[in-house]
């Protein structure tokens, strides 16, 4: 997936050719064009990452005939394809086209975690689902706006930076230290700030959790920030409709507080696994637009590998 990215946003091979092609033609034909090129897709890479992909949507999303399941996958590869020409060489354009590129649900919610935080800023919490660049751009025209990003990835970070000339200010999580991190979020939210986090990374280092009922690592960062700070956490989600444009849903916010039959890890599992419960919802109900199916498969552990054998328990207690 990332060699496909970078043929685009670095230029390589005859990606210098797409670039210029794409950037020449209207936005309609750009999107029926990702519709059938799609489908030789699915011809040309049916026993590589597609058949990966396909393994991973049966395994997580349960039985579904042939048919379904090729049909989810092509509409994976267009929304994939979409995407990234969205974000390469659209969103340049997003200023005047904002007004009629974003149906949005439950902003009112945004609002009443303002309140809920008593001067403090709050969370915005959501997967890799959608065009999650759009989002974060949408939300940081209306507050003080900070996410944490991958972007190490040579493939990735002309798309970051990209963004970050667009005003969404972000921390990179692959160069800076955890503690560090951790301390400017903290400072950011306490100061009326907007975190913005994307939930379903996967590193080795993360704590365990659990999502889709298997044991992983997911990042703790929201559940921290919400119960040592006490800022609220508002779920969201978007995704891109049919007609191009993309809608975008705000839950009701989130107020956890730790118990005192808890300590400090057992609170933050708990929230995590309630999280990323949120996560998983969004993904089944959505799951054509969730950007992970090419390596979901390598995010799983067993019990029996895990280091550290007290978080998995940590973990069972936080689910049961």
């Amino acid at each position: 997936m990332y060699e496909w990215i970078a043929k685009l946003t670095t230029g390589e091979g005859q990606g210098w050719l797409w670039q210029k092609v794409l950037s020449l033609l209207p936005v309609r034909i750009v999107f029926g064009l990702c519709s059938i090129l799609a489908y030789f897709t699915m011809f040309a890479a049916r026993k590589g990452i597609l058949a990966q992909i396909s393994c991973n949507m049966a395994d997580l999303l349960g039985p579904m005939s042939t048919a379904q399941l090729q049909l989810l996958t092509r509409q994976y590869v267009c929304n994939a394809m979409i995407t990234l020409y969205e974000i390469i060489f659209l969103s340049k354009r997003l200023p005047p086209l904002a007004a009629k590129l974003f149906q949005v649900d439950g902003e009112a919610h945004l609002e009443e975690a303002l309140k809920q935080a008593n001067g403090k800023g709050f969370i915005v919490y959501t997967p890799h689902v959608g065009n999650f660049f759009y989002y974060y751009w949408y939300l940081s025209r209306k507050y003080d706006c900070l996410t944490v990003a991958s972007a190490g990835s040579p493939e990735l970070r002309p798309m970051y930076l990209q963004f970050q000339a667009m005003g969404c200010q972000g921390l990179d999580y692959d160069s800076m230290p955890p503690l560090e991190l951790y301390r400017t979020l903290k400072k950011h939210v306490n100061r009326g700030g907007v975190v913005f986090l994307l939930g379903d990374f996967w590193r080795p280092s993360f704590p365990v959790s659990r999502f889709f009922g298997r044991m992983t690592r997911t990042p703790e960062g929201a559940a921290m920030l919400t119960l040592e700070q006490k800022v609220p956490i508002v779920p969201m989600h978007g995704y891109r409709r049919r007609d191009g444009k993309h809608r975008l849903v705000f839950h009701e916010p989130l107020v956890y507080s730790q118990s005192n039959a808890l300590n400090g890890r057992q609170a933050r599992a708990e929230v995590n696994v309630e999280l990323n419960r949120f996560m998983e919802n969004v993904i089944r109900e959505h799951p054509a637009s969730w950007f992970y199916w090419f390596n979901a498969h390598e995010r799983w552990e067993q019990e029996a590998d895990i280091r550290d054998v007290g978080d998995s328990k940590l973990v069972e207690s936080a689910v049961s």
